[in-house]
């Protein structure tokens, strides 16, 4: 029988396990240097590499043996060498202080994710580190207004690469994922054009169309219903009509194909590769774990598909992005329309919706300021008058005061959009910030707009500060806003290209309950429950809004 000292290492096989660990230490540079997530370079590294080694040790070991050790110790090595340079001086992130399981791994921040808090997270960690925190080996998060302009603006850094991860590493990329300035450029001109001031005069009809009939279906209820799922369904049958030309009718028919349970479900797992990129490479090879989100890719690509067969019944958004316009010398390719259609099925649905109701969460929170609305929609739309007319929309200030109040407080995308130098640069400065080459870095929104050097009392929701901001109403002593700071539709080349379109929509669609509705809370329900069903999914998920509606006009008179 072999005795117990003969099963560790022996003096005489040192100099063969220092050739293990110095593979490993190779193939850390390796991945360091330009981590690779293919499968086949991985393999090489991660399991050729260890195995062709293991001849070293099989005359002491037997094969087996071998096997066992030389994997052991390369892997041990590994780890402790990623361990150990994560947390070292060396690392070029060193100087940025934060949690140090957030140095570790980045598979900590995708776990935060998964709670639907991370914005709140990220807000914790900026108040105990300072403004700039380090949140996963290789990205930061920065509250300063002054990384704005540097890292979004004209010059600024490109897309990161959680957006590749968020989109499975498709071989076409919607217009957020690309990262190239030149070809988002390119990509980005249809768009201007379907969001020009005279293709939005084309989409009025649609909004009103559509608003008429969520204030009928609101006049339809009786006791409580639930007000965010009535505006979701209202702003899917929008952007179906206002993007595909048709499509949906949930405020008809309910969620009868659960097409918007899979939109939230969907958001909610891809948002975990924003950390993770790499895991998506190999998840979307296993239809089981990624079901919702290959399911609501899949629609998306069909609803598109069908669009793009058909060719337009008007000018949609569609009608520009496959350039039925006849702008373009050269319409783009398939796969490039259908990429922009998923974009347009989530985006052009979730984040007007989530601001809307969260208007009205916290105009029914505060009374006083749902007062002075009501006011002033009743001042510019007396009884017996259209609200849908946007006639006016322009001059009633306190609903724009309202509706930018909201965003501050409840931006749709919490956590705001990735950024990263390109490799090859060598890294860039980001205000007084130095981003290193290989780092992601994000401007955490929640946290700039709630910031106290940017805002007057900024936990509070005051529409007053943007009329006094404006000059229409007295400024009190040591009065802060930055305008600059309300980040809600970001900022630069790469800004929200449909923010005329979702303030009118969020104009009409505010004026139009507020004129025709009395609404109050459910009683009894607790408003916590808000604020807790309140999830950062990448766009902010919603709960339930539970309210009673009362009509203020017979059917006849609301003109309905």
């Amino acid at each position: 029988m072999s005795s117990p000292e003969s099963h560790v290492p022996q003096l005489t096989s040192k100099p063969r396990f220092l050739s293990i660990v110095g593979a490993a230490l190779l193939c850390h540079y390796v991945f360091r240097r330009w981590e690779p997530i293919k499968v086949v370079p991985v393999a090489l590294l991660l399991v050729c590499l260890p195995g062709s080694l293991s001849p070293l040790l099989a005359g002491q070991y037997g094969t087996l043996g071998a096997l066992v050790w030389t994997f052991l110790t390369f892997f041990t090595t590994l780890g402790t060498s990623i361990l150990v340079y994560r947390l070292s001086p060396l690392h070029p992130l060193a100087r940025y202080p934060g949690p140090t399981i957030c140095k570790v791994s980045a598979i900590w921040m995708a776990r935060i994710t998964t709670t639907g808090k991370r914005h709140i997270y990220l807000q914790r960690l900026h108040d105990q580190y300072g403004d700039v925190v380090r949140i996963a080996p290789n990205e930061i998060s920065i509250r300063d207004i002054d990384v704005v302009q540097p890292l979004f603006g004209p010059g600024g850094l490109p897309k990161g690469p959680g957006l590749t991860g968020r989109n499975l590493h498709e071989p076409v990329m919607p217009l957020i994922a690309i990262w190239d300035p030149t070809t988002h450029a390119q990509r980005r001109k249809p768009w201007i054009r379907a969001f020009s001031t005279a293709a939005l005069k084309e989409y009025q009809p649609i909004v009103i169309k559509r608003t008429a009939q969520l204030l009928r279906r609101l006049h339809d209820q009786h006791g409580t219903t639930d007000l965010a799922q009535w505006i979701s369904f209202f702003a899917f049958d929008f952007m179906s009509d206002m993007a595909f030309g048709g499509g949906t009718e949930m405020m008809r028919e309910g969620d009868k194909d659960g097409l918007w349970a899979l939109v939230k479900n969907g958001m909610s797992i891809a948002v975990t590769y924003e950390h993770l990129p790499w895991l998506s490479y190999y998840t979307k090879n296993f239809p089981t774990l990624i079901r919702s989100l290959s399911r609501l890719r899949r629609e998306a690509h069909e609803r598109t598909m069908q669009r793009y067969n058909r060719g337009s019944r008007a000018k949609d958004l569609f009608y520009y992005l496959s350039n039925e316009d006849q702008v373009e010398k050269e319409s783009p390719s398939r796969p490039v329309v259908v990429s922009d259609g998923i974009l347009a099925m989530i985006a052009g649905s979730d984040t007007t919706a989530v601001t809307i109701a969260n208007i009205f969460y916290l105009l029914l929170i505060h009374g006083d300021k749902y007062n002075l609305l009501r006011e002033e929609v009743d001042r510019y739309y007396p009884r017996g008058e259209d609200p849908l007319d946007p006639k006016d929309y322009i001059n009633m200030h306190y609903l724009g005061a309202v509706i930018n109040e909201t965003m501050r407080l409840f931006p749709a995308i919490p956590c705001g959009g990735q950024r990263a130098p390109p490799r090859g640069t060598g890294g860039k400065m980001v205000g007084k910030y130095y981003v290193p080459e290989g780092t992601q870095v994000r401007a955490q929104l929640y946290s700039i707009q709630r910031d106290e050097r940017n805002f007057s009392d900024p936990q509070t929701f005051w529409p007053e500060r943007w009329l006094i901001a404006d000059g229409l109403l007295p400024e009190p002593a040591g009065f802060v806003h930055n305008a600059n700071a309300l980040l809600a539709f970001s900022s630069g080349p790469a800004n929200c290209v449909g923010k005329n379109l979702a303030m009118f929509e969020m104009r009409m669609v505010v004026t139009g309950i507020v004129h025709k509705f009395h609404l109050k809370f459910h009683e009894g329900w607790d408003r916590r429950l808000w604020l807790e069903d309140l999830k950062d999914v990448f766009v902010s998920r919603m709960g339930r809004l539970p309210v009673v509606v009362s009509p203020q006009l017979p059917l006849g008179v609301l003109g309905l």
